[in-house]
Parts: C-alpha cells; structure tokens; sequence
C-alpha cells in the first residue's frame, strides 16, 4: 500500500496541473500519429516495423514509445498515474535527445537552416515531466480522486 500511496499521492498545486496538462496535451499529437495515423503519422503498423526494421530498436522499446506518447499522454491529461506517465515521457525525450536532436544542437530549427532540429524542445518537456514526478498531479485528476 505504500508503494501505491508514492505512486498516485499528489499535491494540490496548480503548477503541478498546469504542468501535467501540458506534458499530456503536447504529447498526445504525437501518439496520435504513431497509434492512428493522424496528423501525418504512419500508424500504429508502420511505425513499428520503422522503429524495428529501420531503426533495429528490439519490439518491446517501439511498442513503449507508442504506448507512452499515446496512453501516457491520457494517463497525464486526465492525471492518472501521473508520476510513471511522465517518467516514460522523460525517458522518450532523453531518447530523442540520444538518438536524434543532438545530432542538430541545442536550438529549433526555427529558420528551416538545418536539417533536424535540436534538443531544446526535448529538455523543456524533461523540466515540465520532473514538475510531475516531484509535485503528482496536481488538482483535477484521477490520482486526487484516489487519494491513496
């Protein structure tokens, strides 16, 4: 019971929603593509045979990538689980940063001067996901309703 008490206990700040709230929203295009196909995205099975074959991630890590950019996303909007959600987030952008935004510095591409863009995008949802981990998830969500 501890554990879960750790996991889904949250605060009553208003940071911490904000903060989760914009995680969730920002995310949730981006698993919508790889799930749906939405938004130019490919959908679930060409996204995943990309990551696999093109990309030689083992199955197990493409299907976490799509699963968190998708149901992380729901889990942090409508604030349920919200410290292991935004965890995952986390871990998607420090494998974006790895695998490709390092590649193309620190900055957007704001000017369309460079091939990719860099890595600033990624550590602003890093600083926004760690609000998450260390707060909860704020008001308005499941987690407060549970109130373990």
């Amino acid at each position: 019971m501890e554990l879960l008490n750790q996991i889904f206990s949250t605060s009553s700040s208003w940071a911490a929603t904000v903060a989760r709230l914009t995680v969730g929203l920002i995310m949730l295009p981006h698993g919508m593509q790889k799930i749906f196909g939405l938004y130019g995205g490919e959908g679930f099975s060409r996204t995943m045979r990309r990551f696999t074959n093109d990309m030689q991630y083992p199955s197990i890590i493409a299907f976490l990538i799509i699963f968190f950019e998708f149901f992380g996303a729901i889990g942090l909007i409508v604030g349920f689980a919200s410290r292991i959600m935004a965890f995952g987030i986390i871990i998607l952008m420090i494998g974006a940063i790895v695998e490709v935004h390092r590649h193309h510095g620190y900055f957007l591409n704001w000017h369309n001067t460079k091939e990719g863009e860099g890595m600033q995008f990624n550590l602003l949802m890093i600083g926004a996901a760690l609000v998450v981990i260390i707060l909860g998830s704020g008001n308005l969500s499941v987690d407060g309703i549970l109130n373990f």
